[in-house]
């Protein structure tokens, strides 16, 4: 599977990007998954389900299905966060796997950057940030950049980058 990443600060718009991205994608036929960076303490259960109460009880992986979706949740209890090789293992085969966050990960992507976040961009450090996305000037950015609304050129250039 092909991966590209989405990163940027928090507000900064890489949400929304990827909403727009993976219809376009779809559009050209390609089957797309994504991987979603989420806070330390993000629970995707709710106090009181069967579920819940089974994760709570001790049980190292609880699946939920119904005729619509299932949905897999692995508590790592003692162990430690899974790389990326063996959480991307987990995923159903598809053409690309669009990744948001997961910085760490060794995955070339584009950075959304916004000056009304007020914060400094990641690219001058990070090495395997490919384009800039933004809808300012990006001052003494040597990167490709694109415009933040551009879905066609950003998605153009994913294609371009992972080789579809």
């Amino acid at each position: 599977m092909k991966v590209f990443g989405v990163c940027g600060r928090s507000g900064s718009g890489k949400t929304s990007l990827l909403t727009r991205l993976i219809p376009w994608l779809n559009a050209r036929g390609l089957t797309i998954s994504t991987v979603k960076q989420a806070q330390e303490a993000f629970d995707v259960d709710k106090p009181g389900k069967d579920s819940y109460q089974h994760r709570e009880a001790g049980a190292r992986e609880v699946m939920i299905a119904s005729a619509k979706r299932w949905a897999l949740m692995h508590e790592y209890r003692e162990q430690a966060e899974f790389p990326m090789d063996e959480l991307l293992a987990r995923l159903s085969p598809v053409d690309l796997v669009l990744v948001e966050g997961f910085r760490r990960w060794p995955h070339e992507r584009i950075e959304v950057w916004r000056r009304s976040v007020g914060k400094a961009p990641f690219y001058p450090e990070d090495p395997l940030v490919r384009a800039v996305a933004s809808d300012d000037e990006v001052p003494d950015c040597t990167l490709p950049l694109l415009r933040l609304d551009d879905t066609d050129a950003i998605g153009s250039f994913i294609l371009g980058r992972t080789g579809r």
